[in-house]
């Protein structure tokens, strides 16, 4: 019917048993398996990373090894099974490691992040600010460069938006019981980018990040001008500065975690098809 892979979304197979018949049938059909890695034992009533930024604030802890369990257990079913195995926003150094042992190993694994996870960690919370609080949780700082050197050394295969979005009413809440997630699809871009003018990577290698890596993952015609290829494009202007305001966001939900942050990369033009769907005509709005 077209799906290119199989997921719960953002809650993990948590049964061992279940998950192992998941990726005994995806491998019959050559599809990946995606998993959002969280043990729901470890991160129940959860409310911040684990550690002394939530101990201060008197925030319930999710341990970074609720991460790295899920992910553990799953490579050793991609053993089993030899299914292909993708895990959803990786955000922690042990999981990580894990990844990079089982692709060194030959297993047909691979995983994103998302720009929250490389530009910002945990100590964004200590104003309880709700719009920083994220599934999985913004980390320590040893987790976030570990996410940035994944990305360097290709253990990350691309980035995601991890786009979560989340009415106004669910955030203006006190920080504990206030809903995950936030809106960042529209920051994408320019986030991405970020590793460019830092001098991190190349213009080409974030591109190939956020298109024709995922692209090529999950088996879409996309990420390429090739002749035969759908005439999808999007026209981006890399050093156009703006700042991020979420109340401006096309998306009803205006919570980000990057509001009021000065960024370079803007939009112009989007064809799906060939045909032309949005410009903006004035860089300055």
């Amino acid at each position: 019917a077209g799906a290119v892979g199989f997921t719960n979304g953002d809650k993990p197979i948590s049964d061992s048993l279940l998950m192992r018949r998941i990726m005994s049938y995806s491998t019959m059909l050559d599809k990946p398996v995606i998993q959002h890695p969280e043990d729901l034992a470890l991160t129940q009533d959860g409310e911040a990373n684990e550690g002394e930024v939530a101990t201060r604030l008197g925030l319930q802890g999710i341990p970074a090894a609720a991460e790295e369990i899920i992910v553990a257990r799953d490579l050793s079913l991609c053993r089993l099974t030899g299914s292909r195995y993708h895990i959803a926003h990786v955000s922690t150094a042990a999981a990580l490691a894990r990844i990079r042992e089982a692709k060194s190993e030959g297993l047909n694994v691979t995983c994103d992040t998302a720009p929250q996870y490389y530009i910002l960690n945990e100590m964004a919370i200590m104003e309880y600010d709700t719009r920083f609080k994220l599934n999985p949780p913004l980390r320590a700082e040893s987790d976030r460069i570990a996410v940035l050197e994944a990305i360097i050394d290709g253990t990350i295969d691309c980035i995601a938006s991890d786009h979560s979005p989340q009415d106004r009413d669910a955030k203006l809440l006190p920080f504990g019981i206030a809903e995950t997630g936030a809106s960042t699809l529209e920051t994408l871009l320019p986030m991405v980018l970020k590793l460019y003018q830092n001098g991190t990577l190349s213009l080409i290698q974030c591109l190939n990040l956020i298109s024709t890596a995922p692209a090529d993952l999950f088996g879409l015609k996309g990420g390429s001008l090739s002749p035969g290829m759908p005439a999808d494009m999007t026209l981006i202007a890399p050093q156009k500065a703006w700042k991020v305001e979420g109340e401006k966001f096309n998306s009803l939900s205006h919570s980000t975690p990057f509001e009021g942050l000065g960024v370079e990369g803007k939009t112009i033009a989007t064809w799906v098809q060939g045909k032309k769907l949005k410009e903006i005509n004035d860089l300055n709005v």
